[in-house]
């Protein structure tokens, strides 16, 4: 039997179907900490192709790519802070999204690479305490 690999628009949709099914797999499957690093990924993702487009002069491709950094901000981390149990910390948290917010849209309506940069540093800052002090790998169990 022999199997011939797809080439071309083919290709692109098998690879973007993959893809899909691959992050459905580990939304399905992550605890609720899980799926907050998943969300920090996404947004700095989107932020690294914003900064590619704007490199290559590519405004649609920047506006798409800082519109679902902004969406995943905004609607996923922003929306998913407890400020009864979080107190101030919850407060300024939701502040520094809302600058982190700011920066994308000035960096896209200006296609500001330097308001991307300060947006993509503070967000990696706050995933990297979050992936510290949350999202840590449960050490496996040693036989005895």
């Amino acid at each position: 039997m022999t199997y011939s690999f797809a080439r071309g628009p083919r290709a692109t949709r098998s690879a973007n179907a993959y893809a899909s099914i691959d992050l459905e797999t580990k939304v399905m499957s992550a605890s609720p900490e899980r799926l907050i690093t998943l969300l920090y990924d996404g947004a700095l993702a989107a932020m690294a192709k914003a900064k590619l487009y704007m490199q290559n002069n590519n405004a649609a491709g920047r506006g798409t790519a800082i519109s679902k950094a902004i969406e995943i901000v905004d609607c996923g981390l922003k929306a998913s802070i407890n400020t009864e149990a979080g107190g101030e910390v919850a407060q300024s948290l939701i502040a520094t999204y809302e600058l982190i917010t700011r920066n994308l849209l000035l960096a896209n309506l200006n296609a500001d690479i330097e308001r991307l940069e300060a947006a993509e540093k503070a967000l990696s800052e706050i995933a990297d305490a979050w992936r510290s002090a949350v999202d840590v790998k449960k050490p496996a169990a040693v036989a005895s």
